[in-house]
């Protein structure tokens, strides 16, 4: 770039996408003199998705606004809970993000997933067209223009990544209603509707049961049960917000 030069700073949380160099206090960034803000912003590192408002010499200004020399920039992150319009609150998650895919929909969150690799055009097109956000590690899947919309997922731990899109999107939560393996509604079951998919000792321990109504699958509290609680109890304890 070779035109009026700016500066920019970036809200702490942000800085993480921004090379060394610019990640603290406002810096020079020189530009073309024709690109938006919201392009100077992603060529600096910065996912939009990731961008709340954009302040221009102490004024909001849309990402379609033109950089003009000696303008102070201030890169703002989204607002938590961040508002998602227009559409039931639904997610998509990448083929990376299954753990964090399976939590959600334990607690009863809209939540697919992709188990295969088919590609950045693909997973936005699906968001675009069942207007789910997508959740995604990959930057570059989250500049694809066609998204409807999506979210950096900021750490590589389960836990942390739960309580990260609890905290930022807010959703309804209704724990033990949708299935962890394909997402959908679970229905209450009796042991001879899912006789075939219990071992003996399940048989003979277990009365309570739950068949989901797409795949089929059965669901009882089993071994791993009070493991699955917890983690219900923790979000249940902090993000509860009937």
């Amino acid at each position: 770039m070779n035109g009026p030069e700016i500066h920019i700073e970036f809200a702490p949380g942000l800085r993480v996408f921004v090379p060394h160099g610019r990640r603290a206090g406002a810096t020079p960034v020189t530009t073309d003199g024709v690109s938006t803000l919201g392009h100077v912003v992603e060529s600096l590192g910065v996912p939009l998705t990731e961008v709340g408002e954009l302040v221009v010499n102490g004024g909001a200004v849309a990402v379609s606004h033109v950089p003009a020399a000696d303008e102070t920039v201030e890169v703002r992150a989204v607002e938590r809970p961040q508002p998602v319009p227009g559409a039931p609150l639904r997610f998509l998650l990448d083929v990376h993000l299954g753990t964090l895919a399976r939590r959600l929909r334990l607690l009863g969150v809209d939540a697919a997933y992709e188990s295969l690799d088919i590609g950045d055009p693909a997973l936005a097109a699906r968001s675009a067209a069942e207007r789910r956000v997508m959740l995604s590690r990959d930057r570059g899947l989250l500049r694809r223009r066609e998204l409807w919309a999506g979210a950096f997922i900021y750490s590589t731990r389960p836990e942390e990544q739960l309580r990260d899109v609890l905290g930022r999107f807010a959703p309804r939560l209704a724990p033990w209603s949708r299935c962890t393996a394909c997402n959908g509604m679970l229905r209450p079951a009796t042991k001879e509707e899912v006789a075939g998919q219990l071992a003996s000792g399940a048989r003979r321990s277990y009365d309570v049961f739950a068949q989901c109504g797409e795949c089929g699958r059965a669901y009882w509290r089993g071994a791993h049960h009070a493991q699955l609680e917890g983690i219900v109890g923790r979000a249940l304890a902090e993000f509860d917000r009937a």
